[in-house]
């Protein structure tokens, strides 16, 4: 339960139209047994070209610069310019935060035993050009909003898989998350 982040990379085939002249075979099997693809049918194939989990400052991103303000779980399509700016930002942010003194935090961490659990967490002092450029979103179960270690995993994550999709032009792209 929780949120969850998907980046869709849809590459266009075009076998459903003899004159794109589109030739191959897809062999798929499930438990040994053979799943029946009919490759003169397909138009287009889908890859996963990223996850996250709870990357909420990355899904407000998308939701106030992609879904036009739409919090809504649809697929949304993103162009290569807006994976060059989100990829841009998150530089930016990354080169900040590692410039950034940290300091250490008791933070919640769950219960045990009918008591509150808590953890020391280091938190990054300096967070002015994050909260401008990837502020995070709070949410039911969207993960924590400190500019932690993890919310800085979390952007070096997101310029890997950018750095994949914009090497890409000839896809597109979608975005959708649920929770």
């Amino acid at each position: 339960m929780g949120l969850d982040m998907y980046l869709e990379k849809r590459i266009y085939i075009g076998a459903n139209y003899e004159h794109r002249n589109i030739k191959g075979t897809i062999d798929i099997k499930q438990d040994k047994k053979k799943i029946k693809i009919n490759f003169d049918k397909i138009s287009e194939i889908t890859e996963q070209a990223g996850y996250w989990r709870k990357a909420n400052a990355i899904h407000n991103w998308f939701v106030q610069n992609v879904q036009e303000g739409n919090d809504n779980c649809a697929d949304y399509y993103v162009s290569q310019k807006q994976l060059k700016e989100l990829k841009d930002l998150c530089e930016k942010v990354i080169k900040s935060l590692k410039k950034s003194k940290t300091k250490t935090i008791k933070v919640e961490s769950g219960w045990a035993n009918g008591k509150k659990t808590f953890i020391n967490e280091k938190v990054f002092l300096d967070t002015t050009l994050a909260d401008k450029l990837l502020p995070t979103q709070e949410g039911f179960f969207f993960g924590s909003t400190d500019c932690n270690k993890w919310y800085l995993e979390e952007l070096e994550n997101t310029v890997e898989i950018l750095d994949e999709a914009i090497k890409d032009e000839t896809s597109s792209f979608y975005y959708s998350s649920s929770w």
